[in-house]
């Protein structure tokens, strides 16, 4: 008698995110939050909504909001196409896939830490050219900007920032005099003293699922398809983490597109 309460209990409660979901309202981890806590609910449980989604630890890179006028992604982490038809170039010491994300945005945009730490390097030896600086976080993470328009003059290896500070200016991987081929902010998160990279859009709070935020990177695939696993790697949470010199992850024999 009690399941079959506990069942009426979940059916009554699903029914708003179901709506939501067919209607096109929220955001798909905005309804699984509400999924989550539902379900706790209905069984007796006490989980709270902050403990079915634990509020990631770092802030986004820049200080606007997603929109066609300020940022989106141009290339997200992980298996994507463009890394696929370079992985045995440019991104060969990633393990074939592309280790950072790349938000477009305007040449000279300021560029905020992601969370507190300690200036790690500036320019080398790590590094997306034209600058780079790195910081270390208390939390065993690195984060990395790269393709910075000028070297970074006002922080200090060794220096403390906090959340938000601005640590350079975004730049232009392509043409760092006029700025104005490719201008986008690279970055990454490492772990392991830098040695290895893992995916930062679980670790940034940020709106990943709005529209703007997504920008041009689905005019076309994201991801390479291996079509002897054609579920693998195919969405912005699930992708591999790499380590650096290590054997190309996504060498397949059967991909798509080729």
């Amino acid at each position: 008698m009690l399941r079959i309460h506990a069942i009426r209990r979940v059916r009554c409660a699903l029914r708003w995110p179901y709506a939501a979901l067919r209607d096109g309202l929220g955001s798909p981890r905005s309804l699984a939050a509400t999924l989550a806590l539902l379900l706790a609910l209905a069984f007796g449980g006490t989980l709270s909504a902050s403990e079915a989604t634990p509020t990631p630890p770092f802030q986004p890179p820049l200080a606007d909001p997603p929109s066609y006028e300020t940022w989106f992604l141009a290339q997200t982490y992980g298996n994507t196409s463009g890394a696929y038809r370079a992985r045995n170039r440019t991104y060969s010491a990633g393990q074939g896939i592309h280790f950072g994300l790349d938000f477009s945005t305007r040449c000279g945009t300021p560029v905020l830490a992601i969370g507190d730490g300690t200036v790690y390097a500036i320019d080398g030896p790590f590094g997306s050219a034209p600058h780079t600086v790195v910081i270390a976080h208390p939390n065993g993470y690195f984060s990395l900007y790269g393709h910075l328009r000028v070297r970074t003059t006002h922080l200090q290896i060794g220096q403390e920032v906090k959340a938000g500070d601005v640590v350079g200016e975004s730049g232009d991987s392509v043409d760092e005099v006029r700025c104005d081929m490719s201008p986008h902010l690279h970055l990454e998160i490492r772990t392991d003293g830098m040695t290895a990279a893992v995916n930062p859009i679980p670790l940034i709070d940020a709106p990943w699922w709005d529209d703007a935020s997504l920008g041009l990177s689905f005019s076309q695939p994201t991801f390479e398809v291996d079509l002897e696993a054609p579920r693998r790697w195919q969405s912005l949470y699930d992708q591999p983490s790499i380590r650096f010199g290590g054997y190309l992850l996504n060498d397949y024999l059967q991909p798509w597109p080729r």
